[in-house]
């Protein structure tokens, strides 16, 4: 690879596919390999303007003729903790979450099958092996933290770590303006303690005390019920063809 290509971003268009939020309609994307020394600030830039990263590749909807697709970030410094969401903290008291190293373990990776066959058994992702699993996690040149969710311990308040069985895991990138939650995943059997809000509310009282004011979490679909979860946390910003812009 030339030194250029390290330096400066490459941009590529990926052919035409089914949509996977939308029924009968097809998306493209634009994309680009982060890589070299300036990987992280590359993807600072890209987050901003709307890209999304898996493993070393930075992407984001180039689709002809929709706009659905829209690039959400909740504003963390005003962020309104609704009764639905004080019920939700109240019920994971119990756990604490220790940020580690982006690396993959046997746990996670059980706990990453589990769930994906309670809940994603037709996905896209249900065929992802052990070494899948791993380049999701590793397979990565910028600022990347994991989020790993335990039960409380009587050493909890002094170590900062629970102990017990794995029961949450978020991966995360740490860029300059905020937290950029890239997957999480959790033990469905706990359906009833809505981890996957739980984990949301949890890094935007992590951004807050970083003193990072936004947490990105990707893309709200306009006209994908599975989506509307992500219009509940407000105040959030939309990035439209005049920049982020405030939608409540």
């Amino acid at each position: 690879m030339t030194r250029h290509s390290l330096d400066t971003p490459q941009f590529y268009l990926t052919a035409p596919a089914p949509c996977p939020y939308l029924e009968g309609k097809q998306e493209r994307k634009v994309f680009t390999h982060l890589v070299g020394e300036r990987a992280p600030q590359v993807n600072d830039m890209l987050s901003q303007g709307g890209f999304r990263r898996s493993q070393n590749i930075a992407y984001r909807p180039a689709c002809e003729g929709c706009k659905a697709c829209i690039s959400v970030r909740v504003i963390v410094d005003e962020f309104q903790q609704k009764k639905s969401f004080k019920r939700i903290l109240k019920s994971n008291d119990n756990l604490i979450g220790k940020e580690v190293p982006p690396s993959p373990t046997s746990e996670q990776f059980s706990l990453f099958r589990r769930y994906l066959d309670g809940r994603h058994a037709e996905g896209g992702m249900a065929e992802m092996t052990s070494l899948d699993y791993a380049m999701m996690v590793e397979d990565t040149h910028v600022n990347t933290m994991m989020v790993e969710y335990r039960k409380r311990g009587p050493d909890s308040g002094i170590t900062g770590e629970g102990e017990g069985d794995l029961i949450a895991v978020a991966l995360t990138d740490v860029l300059v303006n905020g937290l950029s939650m890239v997957y999480s995943f959790f033990d469905t059997e706990f359906d009833n303690k809505s981890l996957g809000t739980f984990m949301i509310l949890d890094h935007i009282r992590r951004a807050r005390k970083k003193g990072l004011p936004y947490v990105y979490m990707g893309y709200w679909v306009n006209g994908s019920r599975k989506m509307d979860y992500k219009t509940r946390f407000q105040p959030q910003e939309h990035l439209t063809l005049g920049g982020w812009q405030r939608a409540e």
